[in-house]
């Protein structure tokens, strides 16, 4: 028969329990309740940060694809900025070169009606006066505010037709003032040749022995003298077009005005009878 190990009581029959024993195995349930709680508790805490560490990988994850999609929207719209950066600029380059062409053709324009007003004034001026030396003071006119020039000196050819003799200047000496024989002279060659000779150089610096330009006066087709411009303004360094329809203008109308001028003043200032106007249209 097995001893029972418990004690007894005084009495011999109540077991008397070992509280040592007991609350020692207590303690060791005891012991693995709070391991298990302490395992459980570090687990918890391990699955939370690891919770923490998912959700900030996420929300990483989450604002690299918002930044991707950023960039790529900014990538987007800064490549349509461009397409329209490019259509502006043409659209401008375009508007630009009208601007400029149609600025060269007001500037074209302007010269033009500039050039045409000199003219008018010039011919205007011309014809204004029915005496020879009104007329030559217009002559000089155009020649020293549309022509520019500084020194001259207006010709005609003697009976003969061997000399031409000054009869009007600006800015020569008189001991320089002398008739020019038409043979082996420019001023003659231009008389005889009729064509207006203007050289290529500075006309500011020309002089009386090589004048930059020679005009030939002219009334209908016979050539009767010479405008002789032998320098012209410092600022006046070389002859435009309008210059040269100028030259024109004065061969054509100044030798005739003056003509006109002188015949009215011979005949006294008096118009010529009705009959010289009879049947003109015959």
């Amino acid at each position: 028969m097995t001893k029972d190990k418990r004690s007894r009581g005084p009495d011999g029959d109540v077991p008397v329990t070992d509280l040592k024993t007991e609350r020692d195995e207590f303690l060791r349930k005891f012991s693995r309740g709070t391991q298990l709680t302490e395992d459980f508790v570090k687990e918890h805490e391990r699955l939370h940060s690891r919770l923490q560490d998912l959700e900030q990988e996420n929300a990483g994850l989450r604002a690299k694809v918002e930044a991707d999609q950023a960039v790529r929207e900014l990538l987007a719209k800064i490549e349509r900025l461009e397409s329209e950066k490019s259509e502006l600029v043409s659209r401008y380059r375009q508007a630009e070169a009208a601007t400029t062409e149609f600025t060269a053709r007001v500037h074209e324009v302007e010269s033009e009606f500039a050039n045409l007003a000199n003219l008018f004034v010039a011919s205007n001026q011309l014809h204004s006066s029915l005496s020879p030396r009104g007329v030559t003071r217009r002559i000089k006119e155009v020649l020293a505010q549309l022509v520019g020039a500084e020194r001259y000196a207006m010709y005609l050819v003697n009976p003969e037709g061997e000399q031409l003799i000054p009869i009007a200047s600006e800015g020569v000496p008189g001991n320089q003032l002398l008739p020019v024989r038409i043979a082996g002279t420019r001023i003659g060659d231009v008389l005889r040749k009729g064509s207006a000779s203007v050289a290529d150089s500075d006309p500011s610096q020309g002089t009386f022995a090589d004048p930059p330009a020679v005009i030939p006066l002219s009334v209908d087709d016979r050539v009767v003298g010479t405008i002789a411009i032998f320098s012209t303004l410092a600022q006046k360094n070389k002859f435009d077009q309008v210059d040269f329809e100028l030259f024109k203008l004065l061969g054509q109308h100044a030798a005739q005005a003056l003509v006109a001028a002188s015949l009215f003043a011979q005949a006294e200032q008096k118009l010529p009878g009705l009959e010289a106007f009879l049947d003109l249209s015959v």
